[in-house]
């Protein structure tokens, strides 16, 4: 008896969710016929607008003709006035001067008739009947305004409905990423007229192949694009690769979006490491800031008393040290953060190989500054440029301006205007370190070492501030000049 009522709930149970469903099913195909009702509706009007908007064009079309002709035919009608009516005129003095040389002719015999056969004369001369042209100024064809309307209506016959575009598709072989751009090329697999713009979402991803569903970052739109062409310019590649995907549109629909491709996307991305950086320096994300206040010896003991000497410091934020896949620990605990007059600050990436590149722009108001590479084993009183543990360019502002290359507590004096913005690139594996200006591209200096330990990103400011530019590629201007360069250009690494 029991199984029979188990039984029984059991097709209750499965009959209460089909009639569920069941009436989900109709409402939503009440729904629909809603729906269909009210964008046939919408379709209807919007073809009687089109039609309505072409008969108004035709009319356009038809006055502008319309006026054309009439205006041909008024200057004709007033060239062959004119014409006819000189003809008339001249004709009138002729025949006047037919009868008067008539009437001469028949008083010859008077003794006034040679002055009067020679009046004559001259009159015939002059007459306006030998003067005149006898050919019609202006045609009286008008064919030459007349239309066909044959191929139009062809066209007009031909008319549909119109279709879904098709789904674009990406020619990974036109495509480019250089130069923090991403230049990207599609094409339609079947030719479409009426294609009136493009869309393009993208997005930044770690991952590569497809994109994956559960995605963090969102995709990002670009509407309107009127070419099979679009170049994203001025990135920053905070990661490893990019999606991007494709869709066309008509004026009435949106196609299916291309097949998603995905491009590496290969830069030196790092931050700022603070727990490296001098008391008297304030890390925030890729700037840093001088602050007076920051190395108080009162502060200091107060913040260790408290046992917040670490994590009370805002360049300790979780959030600020924050590991990427890419990084690496620096090493440096709390205590062995640079001190003295070493206000020196390291980036958090190692670099053991390969080419890199980046930027930074200072204050040029700034007492002191320096940007450049360090090994990891450089002294918590280490200078740079001061050991053979680090190289750099050193801006020093206080008393007298210089403007140096620095290794080994060598220095060269650089004789170049001082830019704004300098950008670096270290080619670990050949051992070369190079300085541009930013802006322009222009060499400052380059380094030519055996780099035997990994390096990473070295900056010192004092009494004033900077920001770095991460994430970027290796400039073409840049590998360009490195080329040209490398077989004429002696090593600076030994510096006097």
């Amino acid at each position: 008896m029991g199984d029979q009522k188990e039984a029984l709930k059991k097709i209750i149970t499965t009959l209460a969710v089909k009639n569920e469903e069941i009436q989900n099913f109709i409402y939503a195909l009440k729904q629909m016929l809603l729906n269909v009702e009210t964008n046939s509706n919408k379709v209807q009007e919007d073809l009687e607008a089109e039609f309505q908007s072409l008969f108004s064009l035709l009319d356009e079309l038809k006055e502008g003709m319309l006026m054309k002709i009439k205006q041909d035919r008024a200057s004709r009608i007033y060239e062959l006035q004119n014409q006819l009516a000189a003809c008339t005129k001249a004709l009138e003095s002729s025949e006047e001067l037919l009868e008067t040389a008539n009437q001469t002719l028949q008083g010859a015999d008077n003794q006034d008739f040679p002055q009067a056969a020679k009046q004559i004369k001259d009159s015939v001369t002059m007459a306006p009947a030998f003067r005149l042209s006898l050919k019609a100024k202006v045609s009286d064809n008008m064919s030459h305004l007349m239309v066909d309307f044959a191929q139009e209506r062809r066209l007009l016959q031909a008319l549909k409905f119109l279709p879904v575009p098709s789904a674009p598709e990406i020619d990974l072989a036109e495509s480019l990423v250089a130069d923090n751009c991403v230049t990207l090329v599609w094409r339609m697999p079947d030719e479409d007229g009426k294609i009136d713009h493009y869309v393009l979402e993208y997005r930044r991803t770690n991952f590569e192949g497809p994109p994956r569903l559960k995605e963090d970052h969102p995709w990002m739109v670009i509407e309107g694009i009127r070419q099979m062409e679009y170049t994203l310019s001025g990135l920053k590649f905070d990661m490893k690769y990019m999606n991007f995907r494709v869709k066309a549109c008509n004026k009435a629909v949106a196609g299916e979006f291309s097949e998603p491709v995905t491009l590496e996307t290969t830069a030196f991305m790092f931050r700022l490491d603070a727990t490296t950086c001098h008391q008297n320096l304030r890390v925030e994300e890729l700037s840093v800031e001088w602050d007076a206040m920051g190395g108080k010896v009162q502060d200091i003991k107060a913040r260790e008393k408290d046992n917040k000497g670490r994590t009370a410091s805002p360049v300790n934020s979780p959030a600020r040290c924050a590991q990427s896949p890419k990084r690496m620990p620096s090493g440096r605990g709390g205590r062995d953060r640079f001190t003295a007059e070493s206000y020196t600050v390291l980036g958090d990436t190692l670099i053991d190989g390969g080419e890199h590149y980046w930027e930074v722009r200072y204050d040029r108001d700034s007492k002191a500054f320096a940007v450049g590479v360090a090994y990891r084993s450089l002294g918590r009183f280490d200078q740079l440029g001061k050991t053979p543990a680090s190289w750099c360019l050193h801006l020093n502002n206080w008393l007298q301006v210089s403007f140096t290359a620095k290794h080994n507590n060598k220095a060269r004096i650089l004789d170049v205007p001082l830019p704004d913005c300098i950008g670096v690139h270290c080619d670990f594996d050949k051992g070369v370190l190079s300085f541009y200006n930013a802006r322009t591209k222009q060499l400052l200096h380059t380094f030519k070492a055996k780099f035997n330990q990994p390096l990473l990103p070295a900056f010192m400011v004092w009494c004033g501030n900077f920001q770095v530019s991460s994430g970027l590629q290796v400039p073409s201007s840049v590998r360009c000049l490195q080329k040209r360069n490398s077989a004429t250009s002696s090593s600076n690494a030994s510096l006097t």
